[in-house]
């Protein structure tokens, strides 16, 4: 393809192509897109204790450290939390700690 070209339409990015057909004559072709600042999935979590299954949506986030559920999505699905034995302080991108505090459970 030839002939690329950047345009806004509404606010929303477009991007149009050109590209030569059999025989000689031009086609083009307009492809919208939007930039997502957040990735949102539906994920399959299984209650370790009875073996259930249940599909949660989940925040795709690329600097985190490892896996974590917050409290009323748990209690909603009935997920039973276990205490602890030392607290994981959560820490955000800036070095600050983060104002929902440590993770107990």
């Amino acid at each position: 393809m030839r002939g690329a070209a950047k345009e806004k339409e509404s606010g929303v990015p477009t991007e149009r192509k050109s590209a030569a057909r059999e025989g000689g004559s031009q086609q083009e072709v307009r492809r919208t897109f939007k930039m997502l600042r957040e990735v949102w999935l539906n994920i399959g979590v299984e209650k370790v204790d009875m073996h259930e299954g249940v599909i949660i949506k989940a925040l795709l986030d690329s600097g985190t450290t490892g896996m974590f559920i917050d409290r009323q999505t748990a209690a909603r699905h009935g997920f039973k939390l276990q205490k602890l034995e030392r607290l994981l302080v959560v820490r955000n991108v800036d070095g600050t700690n983060n104002s929902g505090g440590a993770i107990m459970h």
